[in-house]
């Protein structure tokens, strides 16, 4: 309780709209989501927190954007360019929207979500409604995320958690568990950081036929599959090889050729 109410006594004296600001900026110290410069979409982002938490962190040369069900309240005192939209994550309408708000040319390096459902009281129920939350903003994430882009997203521990992480895994270079101290004692509340959004052509454990089209520096071939820069050890410019996916980067891969 009393680590509760020093978080609710702090947003207070501090200007925070809610305490779950302080589970953003934990999250942001563990895991590196708000440089400088980025464009963030906070998805049920009322009251406003953790927006406020965001357009301090990626400062005059980032964009915020708010999107939730309710009315988010304008978000002043800060020196990034915040917009909030109102809107259903789960309407596609909503996500065209939040494309057409986001300035230049469209790519979000962040998206972020604190959603939760309404607590029923029944735990297996709330864990696998936020695990449907989740995968909502899973979704708003792979259609929104520019290459290399990450993921913070609210779900509650559970049986379908491990499930729910593989898919996460499956779409950027890597994924982990942050509890941020923040979060309630009695809460079983964690966030999936993914980090390094995947779009290219392959996934590790392919096996395709390349072409070998030059050489990189360190004397690796360098094959390009839908543009997609794969490095094949062990080749020679010209070859023509079936290989095996063994690691893959938001922008390049790395490959062996098989016997």
């Amino acid at each position: 309780m009393a680590g509760k109410d020093d978080y609710y006594n702090r947003a207070k004296q501090e200007g925070y709209r809610a305490r779950s600001a302080y589970k953003l900026q934990q999250l942001d110290e563990a895991a590196g989501l708000l440089g400088a410069g980025r464009t963030v979409v906070d998805l049920g982002a009322a009251p406003g927190g953790w927006l406020q938490v965001a357009a301090e962190r990626v400062g005059s040369d980032g964009f915020v954007l708010g999107v939730d069900r309710q009315r988010i309240d304008p978000v002043s005192g800060v020196e990034a360019a915040v917009e909030t939209l109102r809107g259903d994550v789960t309407d596609e309408e909503t996500v065209a929207a939040v494309r057409e708000a986001v300035p230049g040319e469209g790519d979000v390096d962040v998206v972020l979500s604190d959603m939760a459902p309404n607590m029923s009281g029944d735990y297996d129920l709330d864990h696998a409604r936020s695990v449907h939350l989740a995968r909502q903003a899973l979704g708003v994430a792979l259609e929104v995320l520019g290459p290399g882009g990450d993921l913070a997203v609210k779900v509650f521990d559970g049986r379908d958690l491990a499930d729910l992480e593989a898919d996460v895994d499956a779409e950027f270079e890597y994924v982990r568990q942050v509890r941020p101290e923040a979060s309630r004692d009695a809460s079983s509340e964690l966030y999936l950081v993914a980090k390094g959004r995947l779009t290219g052509p392959v996934r590790e454990g392919d096996r395709l036929e390349v072409d070998i089209e030059d050489a990189g520096d360190q004397g690796d071939g360098i094959a390009r599959v839908e543009g997609y820069t794969l490095f094949v050890s062990g080749v020679e410019v010209g070859d023509t090889v079936t290989v095996r996916v063994d690691d893959v980067k938001p922008t390049y891969g790395f490959a062996q050729p098989l016997e």
